[in-house]
């Protein structure tokens, strides 16, 4: 799928502005929805029934393997990283039991159409498996299926699984599948809390199974977060070619040179990945970005494009976020702030809160004359963060309007997994802004009294991309963040609320955020901000009696 660019090119629509208030402007025609969206499965593990400490790493392996199964057999079953990355959001334990109810959170957290929940028990040496999945549209149960076999028969089991919840019927895994006390250490170290205990029980696994390359990168991973980029690149260096997860491992190969500085083999790991026959739009999108990213920290060389021309290639190939703040920022960095402004905005569309975007375009907007607009975004962005400071201490320090190291790297190959505006918003040129993000508004709050959470934050998203500073609609968001049990996220939309429309009602739902977060001193200050806009506040008095 081509990038927006061409489509507005071809319908010959307007670009529109969206920094300060909305005016009567044109809306910008962003694509077509993914055809996969629709058919995003989420595996959870699964509930150890006989509640058994020494096989409780099955519970991660029982959804490891049967989203291997799935991804397999057709459905787009989403992977262990995204699940992950919504479990932090949502503060719960990666593997262990939850409600249905937090399930269900998950599930449309990640975008997912059905959710399969299942558990197991071992008996003596065999093990039983039973799952289930569940229509997230509809709240509707699927029939039970089961499968049951000698533990040492693991990979078969779940291989029966897959093909009895998938399209395909019937099958097994792919027979290339590591010992099994090779695959037990691996989701152990996946499992582990220190990187100690992660490296142990992953190099454990390498050792019963040298070519176990699964493992070989989630040791990658850990030695990536530890800082050791030397011994993660040698880690991922021995992965062969005919090896499943050598594009993987190339991929990862790329972003511990850049990070040695050793440039020049980072871009001859990183070239071959992005050239035809490559993977998947999204993997080739990553490596593009990444490409980018190193063109950024070396600069441009002859053997090299400019920086804007990988990363505008990645944003064609996925129309990730980071990728077009990476995009606005590689312009603003070569004070090509009218490219600056377009793709900062278009970042700002699908994260509002994303200071660093606030920032630069402060800068692009300031140099461009547009100070009082330069202003907004600077108050905004030191609104949203602390981080503010710092940005305006490195920028300082430098001597340069951008402050230098803002790029993002992209550590995995992954499409982004955030449900966009973009995706939802379909040959809306003709109609008038204001209007059509009025509707999209009204929409909301009516599925928001419903509680019908999912389907009212894609209203409410759909007018935040029209009209990025609608107070109503960011007030709305962080409710539904807030009783989604989501409080960091509910702070930043009520602060892009509060700065949007100063209001108290804004200020409570503030307050009841930081106290979910464990915040008092903020909370207090938000409550008697509150009072002080409407004395008569009977929520805010409650909620000091309640700090008090």
């Amino acid at each position: 799928m081509k990038g927006f660019r061409h489509l507005f090119l071809l319908a010959g629509l307007a670009v529109c502005s969206l920094a300060g208030t909305a005016g009567a402007q044109t809306v910008t025609s962003p694509g077509p929805m993914s055809p996969a969206a629709a058919a995003r499965v989420l595996v959870v593990p699964f509930e150890n029934a006989r509640d058994e400490p020494r096989f409780q790493w099955l519970s991660e392996a029982a959804a490891v393997l049967l989203t291997d199964g799935l991804r397999a057999s057709g459905p787009s079953a989403i992977p262990r990283s995204q699940r992950v990355r919504a479990f932090e959001q949502l503060d719960l334990p990666v593997s262990g039991t939850l409600s249905r109810a937090t399930i269900i959170k998950v599930g449309h957290l990640v975008g997912a159409a059905d959710v399969v929940v299942g558990n197991y028990r071992v008996e003596g040496t065999t093990l039983s498996v039973s799952a289930r999945s569940i229509r997230l549209d509809a709240g509707r149960l699927q029939p039970e299926v089961t499968e049951r076999g000698e533990l040492t028969d693991l990979f078969a089991i779940f291989g029966r699984l897959a093909g009895r919840l998938g399209p395909g019927g019937s099958q097994a895994l792919s027979t290339s599948h590591p010992p099994l006390d090779a695959f037990e250490n691996y989701i152990k170290g996946l499992l582990a809390e220190s990187p100690l205990s992660q490296s142990q029980f992953l190099e454990t696994a390498l050792k019963n199974a040298p070519t176990f390359d699964r493992a070989r990168l989630a040791l990658w991973e850990v030695r990536t977060e530890e800082g050791d980029h030397a011994s993660a690149l040698e880690i991922v260096r021995t992965v062969p070619k005919e090896s499943p997860s050598w594009y993987e491992a190339q991929f990862v190969a790329g972003i511990s040179l850049i990070e040695l500085k050793r440039y020049d083999e980072a871009l001859g790991v990183l070239k071959p990945l992005s050239e035809p026959p490559a993977a998947t739009p999204s993997a080739t999108a990553a490596v593009l970005n990444n490409m980018g990213v190193l063109v950024l920290r070396r600069g441009a060389t002859t053997q090299t494009a400019s920086p804007a021309y990988y990363l505008t290639k990645a944003t064609d190939a996925d129309a990730d976020p980071d990728y077009m703040f990476n995009l606005g920022y590689a312009y603003a960095s070569d004070r090509n702030y009218q490219g600056a402004l377009y793709w900062l905005r278009e970042a700002l569309r699908r994260d509002p809160a994303d200071v660093d975007a606030h920032y630069v375009l402060a800068v692009a907007l300031n140099a461009t004359g547009n100070t009082v607009e330069s202003g907004r975004e600077r108050d905004l962005a030191r609104r949203l963060s602390s981080r503010y400071g710092e940005l305006d201490r490195r920028a300082a320090e430098s001597r340069t309007a951008v402050p230098p190291g803002l790029e993002r790297m992209r550590l995995d190959m992954e499409g982004s997994w955030s449900s966009r505006a973009d995706q939802t918003i379909l040959n809306s040129a003709q109609r008038e802004q204001r209007e059509l993000a009025g509707f999209h508004l009204a929409q909301g709050r009516r599925l928001f009294e419903r509680e019908q959470d999912r389907e009212a934050l894609a209203e409410l998203r759909k007018a935040v991309y029209l009209s990025p500073y609608e107070a109503q609609a960011h007030l709305l968001i962080g409710r539904i963040y807030l009783r989604g049990g989501r409080p960091a996220d509910a702070v930043d939309a009520f602060k892009i609320s509060i700065w949007s429309e100063d209001q108290a009602p804004a200020h409570v739902y503030l307050a009841e955020a930081y106290l979910k977060i464990g915040d008092a001193a903020s909370a207090r200050a938000e409550a008697q901000r509150a009072l002080t806009i409407d004395p008569a506040s009977a929520d805010a008095k409650r909620l000091l009696a309640e700090i008090r």
